[in-house]
C-alpha cells in the first residue's frame, strides 16, 4: 500500500513537473515571440523616424540653400544697382550740374525757349530760376527775355532748383521743366543700359 501511494505520488509529481515544464516552455516561447514582435516594431519605427528625420533634414537643407541663393541674388542685384546709381549720378552730376549752373549757357537756353513761347503763346509767362544765380539772371530776364516776348516776364528765384529753370504760363496750366534734376533723370535713363553693360556685361 505504501509502495502504491509512493508510486502515485511520484506519478503525480512527474506529471505536474512535466506540465509545468510544458507551460513554462509555452510561456517562454510566447514571451520570446512577443519580444521579437516588439523588437521588429521598434526597428520599423526607428527606420521610419530616421527616414522622416532624413527627409526633414533634406527639405531644410534645400530650403536653406534656396533662401541663401535668393538672398545672394538680391544682395548682388542691390549692390549692382547701387554701383550703377553712383556711376550714373556722378557722370550726370558732373556734366549736367556744371552746364546748368553756367549763367551764360542758361541764358542761351532761356532765350531759345522764350522765342518759341513768343511765336506760339500769348499768355503771360513765369520763370522759376536758381536763387544762387539771381544776381546774374534777374537783369537778363527783365531786359532780354522781356524784349523777346514783347511783354514782362515774372521771374522767381528758389533754393529748390540748383541749376536750370522752369517756365510756363502764370496760370500754372502747365510748365516746361529744364532743371538739373530733370536732365539728370533723362540722361540717367539713357546712361543706365550702357553703364550696366559696361560694368556687369549684361
Amino acid at each position: 500500500m505504501q509502495n502504491k501511494l509512493q508510486e502515485l505520488t511520484d506519478k503525480l509529481y512527474e506529471e505536474g513537473l512535466s506540465k509545468g515544464k510544458e507551460e513554462g516552455a509555452r510561456i517562454l516561447e510566447e514571451a520570446r515571440q512577443e519580444a521579437e514582435r516588439i523588437l521588429t516594431e521598434a526597428r520599423k519605427e526607428a527606420r521610419n523616424i530616421q527616414a522622416e528625420a532624413e527627409r526633414a533634414a533634406a527639405e531644410m537643407k534645400s530650403k536653406v540653400e534656396s533662401d541663401l541663393k535668393m538672398a545672394s541674388a538680391q544682395t548682388l542685384q542691390a549692390t549692382r544697382q547701387d554701383i550703377e546709381n553712383l556711376v550714373v549720378a556722378r557722370i550726370a552730376d558732373d556734366k549736367i550740374g556744371a552746364a546748368l549752373s553756367d549763367p551764360d549757357f542758361l541764358k542761351q537756353i532761356i532765350l531759345v525757349v522764350a522765342q518759341q513761347f513768343s511765336a506760339q503763346e500769348s499768355a503771360d509767362l513765369s520763370l522759376l530760376l536758381p536763387e544762387r544765380l539771381q544776381s546774374q539772371l534777374e537783369p537778363f530776364v527783365q531786359n532780354e527775355v522781356t524784349k523777346v516776348l514783347g511783354q514782362e516776364v515774372s521771374a522767381a528765384f528758389t533754393k529748390k532748383i540748383a541749376g536750370g529753370f522752369r517756365i510756363g504760363p502764370k496760370d500754372g496750366s502747365y510748365f516746361i521743366s529744364l532743371t538739373d534734376d530733370t536732365f539728370k533723370g533723362l540722361i540717367g535713363e539713357y546712361l543706365r543700359p550702357v553703364t550696366r553693360k559696361f560694368l556687369f556685361e549684361q
